[in-house]
């Protein structure tokens, strides 16, 4: 419906809330500007109008008054309250975790989202979740550990990724029994394409009724989503058949596997767009609002008495992205690519200066190590990197070939000159060494099929593709695999010019009080806009500049 077309364009909105006294060099009719905009965050401001120009402006001082006189008493528009960084998301959200922020470091594998970069997230007041996938079960329980130990006295959360390992019998299985015996409350559960027993028996251990009738939980699960098919299970109560199968095991009690009807898989569902590692590349715009739907379907179905808050992940690595995030109603936000530039992050210094190198189109898609076979792949940096390129041929090779026997002799050759960097025998012998103490079934699988001893070969170099740069394996730079959106490059044009520009000042909590604090920015220079206010483009741009956590 189109506004009434009158000579005075402010007519259709009826009387004004009153006067506002205020002198005349208290009130800004012009374009506010990015310091005047930062300027409102913390404080409730007037909107009042001009009568002469027909314009809205922001009065910095004054009060109202029911009949004001004298030319400054100006006609009020609104009023608008502050806008807290810790107010943009679902503060239930952050109540229910303990949060100050609903900002949430994503588990990058292999310890890139590490110990000290989730230590440094939960003393600003947001949650950081451990990467233990790709890790040791060993590896693992040291990170745990040192997170107990730097975080629970202090009751300060935290969590630890749970990622599905499609090709490894017994592997979820044991992560979730060492997550419950080191009293893990927090999980990101990653890469699952469908709910499985390990999952499940992890969500609905410890189910308890409250006083009030209400389903208490011991475990809470951030369950990543792409796709609505997959985001279904999480929201909705787990298979009568699984919690009867786990029940049977001895893995849940009769009263968790009744309670467990009553509540979802997860509680918290993030919504991830295209991001780096594994991700559909949706856009958020259009995934979230449709994962939103569901969830609202689905809450209004079971009847569940508990909110299930929805998250956005994926391309989140500016202020007006974080802004747009929570725009389209998120709980809270996951940053991911841009933590992995962060000083506190697992990745090596060399790796750290190319992910400063990159734009937001130098990343590509290429073959995933944890589901080679499969087909699925994972979004990679691409520049300074040959990896994508060469991930991509050992898939196509797997494709077309039964055999290592089969490859070409020229091919072959190539591929232990270029690729790998020794002969394809060496890397299988490595491989035994490996699947006899992690998964020997892998190697008896093997030898009665070719074509498994050849993607186990392939998944060789993916695998140690990853590990070199956080090592930072000088030899082998032009392999690095290195997980990263395009939230990586967004993130570099913005700190461009700031003292975020060198890597050695990227601590994660800058990176996570300026996407905040420009957030903040962002959505109060939205506010005014929609009041009528005149803001320039520029305020829509929070410069990066040197922050700390606010006293409350």
């Amino acid at each position: 419906m189109s506004s009434p077309r009158t000579a005075d364009p402010f007519a259709f909105a009826g009387a004004p809330l009153g006067k506002w006294q205020a002198p005349a060099d208290a009130v800004r009719f012009d374009a506010l500007d990015a310091a005047m905009v930062r300027a409102t965050l913390r404080r409730p401001v007037a909107l009042v109008r001009d009568p002469q120009a027909q314009a809205v402006g922001v009065a910095w001082a004054g009060e109202w008054a029911a009949q004001g006189t004298g030319d400054a008493a100006w006609p009020l528009v609104a009023c608008l309250g502050p806008v807290f960084p810790e107010w943009l998301g679902d503060r239930r959200f952050c109540a229910q975790h303990g949060l100050r922020f609903p900002y949430i470091g994503g588990s990058m594998a292999r310890g890139i989202a590490s110990v000290d970069l989730a230590i440094a997230l939960a003393e600003m007041g947001a949650m950081g979740m451990f990467g233990s996938a790709g890790l040791s079960l060993a590896e693992v329980e040291a990170g745990l550990i040192r997170l107990s130990v730097a975080l629970d006295a202090r009751g300060l959360p935290w969590g630890c990724n749970l990622i599905h390992t499609p090709n490894e019998s017994g592997a979820e299985d044991a992560l979730v029994d060492l997550l419950m015996r080191r009293g893990v409350r927090t999980v990101e559960a990653s890469a699952f394409m469908q709910l499985t027993p390990a999952l499940v028996r992890y969500a609905c251990s410890g189910l308890t009724r409250a006083a009030d009738g209400s389903v208490m939980r011991r475990h809470q699960v951030f369950a990543k989503v792409s796709r609505e098919e997959v985001a279904r299970p999480f929201m909705s109560p787990a298979p009568q058949a699984m919690l009867a199968a786990l029940q049977a095991a001895g893995h849940l009690t009769a009263q968790e596997a009744a309670l467990a009807a009553e509540v979802p898989v997860a509680e918290q569902v993030i919504v991830e767009s295209d991001s780096g590692g594994h991700t559909d590349n949706r856009p958020l715009g259009a995934l979230f609002p449709v994962i939103a739907r569901l969830r609202d379907q689905l809450v209004a179905q079971h009847g569940f008495r508990r909110p299930l808050h929805v998250g956005a992940a994926g391309g989140l690595g500016t202020p007006q992205a974080v802004a747009a995030a929570f725009a389209l109603g998120a709980a809270f936000v996951v940053v991911g690519s841009a933590h992995q530039a962060a000083v506190e992050s697992g990745v090596s210094d060399a790796a750290r200066a190319m992910l400063a190198e990159a734009g937001p189109a130098d990343v590509a898609m290429t073959a995933s190590a944890d589901m080679f076979e499969q087909g699925v792949k994972v979004q990679v940096l691409s520049r300074g990197t040959m990896m994508a390129v060469r991930g991509n041929e050992l898939y196509e090779l797997y494709r077309r070939h039964a055999s290592l026997e089969e490859l070409p002799s020229a091919t072959r050759q190539r591929l232990e000159k270029t690729t790998f960097g020794m002969t394809l025998d060496a890397v299988w012998a490595e491989c035994e060494r490996f699947f006899a103490q992690r998964d020997p079934a892998q190697l008896a699988r093997a030898q009665a099929d070719a074509k498994h001893r050849m993607a186990l070969v392939f998944r060789w170099y993916l695998g140690q593709a990853s590990r070199w740069p956080l090592v930072g394996e000088p030899a082998r730079r032009t392999d690095y695999q290195i997980w990263c959106g395009p939230a990586m490059g967004a993130f570099n044009r913005w700190v461009a010019g700031s003292f975020l520009a060198q890597p050695a000042a990227r601590h994660v909590q800058q990176i996570a009080l300026n996407l905040l604090e420009g957030a903040a920015v962002v959505t109060r220079a939205q506010q005014l806009r929609s009041m009528g206010v005149a803001v320039q483009a520029s305020a829509f741009d929070h410069r990066p500049v040197p922050l700390r956590v606010q006293a409350d």
